[in-house]
């Protein structure tokens, strides 16, 4: 496993578990947001991984007691590729359009609710560089709670809930909030091996912790969890 910086891990030991009903108070203007909790990362394919698919039951539990304490909004943001996709030069083919890879994880599909989903394809990992995410943050303008799960920490999910943050920021929104719950966000694990070529190692403590620290430095609300 590789070690922490030191100021990560004791940041990391002060993260507080949280109250969905103090996060959200008002189901109205509040909002699950999930990135990529599909087969390709969870179930089947060449990024398939166990440690991410660890955050079924948790994610599960968070959206049936968001659902039961009056939010209505739920996003899922899916990568769905073309065949040539660019981005499978830095990573092996994954999430192709058609595919059971793009497909939403049948647990969270088969939800009785799951038809009051909004779900949004994309084609890198960013959520809003041409989709229709910024379309759907328009017809939202109450929205002032944020919550952001999914995977990987240190990839789509950084880029979910910083563009939240920072587009709440550049329209100057009082009172906008985003929150991740750790326990609902991973990442993937390549552990350090001296027989790996450069670059290739990512070992998923390390990654899933620093990046956390990462958004908490810019005004994004970390939890260990929602009760």
């Amino acid at each position: 496993m590789a070690s922490l910086p030191p100021f990560v891990a004791r940041w990391l030991e002060t993260v507080p578990v949280a109250r969905l009903d103090e996060v959200a108070p008002d189901p109205a203007t509040a909002a699950i947001f999930s990135t990529d909790i599909i087969n390709a990362f969870l179930r089947e394919g060449a990024l398939a991984s166990e440690r991410i698919d660890s955050i079924t039951d948790p994610v599960l539990d968070l959206v049936r007691r968001a659902w039961d304490d009056g939010i209505r909004d739920f996003v899922f943001l899916q990568d769905t590729h073309p065949p040539d996709s660019p981005e499978f030069e830095a990573y092996p083919a994954h999430a192709i359009a058609g595919t059971s890879e793009s497909e939403m994880i049948p647990e969270l599909a088969e939800l009785p609710f799951a038809n009051q989903f909004t779900v949004i394809e994309k084609n890198s990992l960013h959520p809003a560089i041409d989709t229709g995410f910024d379309a759907w943050l328009d017809a939202h303008p109450d929205l002032r709670t944020a919550i952001v799960i999914g995977d990987c920490t240190d990839l789509c999910v950084t880029t979910l809930a910083l563009h939240l943050r920072l587009r709440a920021n550049a329209r100057g929104v009082q009172g906008f909030q985003v929150v991740v719950p750790m326990d609902c966000v991973d990442t993937f694990d390549i552990p350090d091996d001296p027989n790996l070529p450069p670059g290739a190692a990512h070992p998923a403590e390390f990654f899933h912790a620093v990046w956390l620290y990462h958004l908490a430095s810019n005004n994004i609300r970390i939890v260990r969890a929602l009760s």
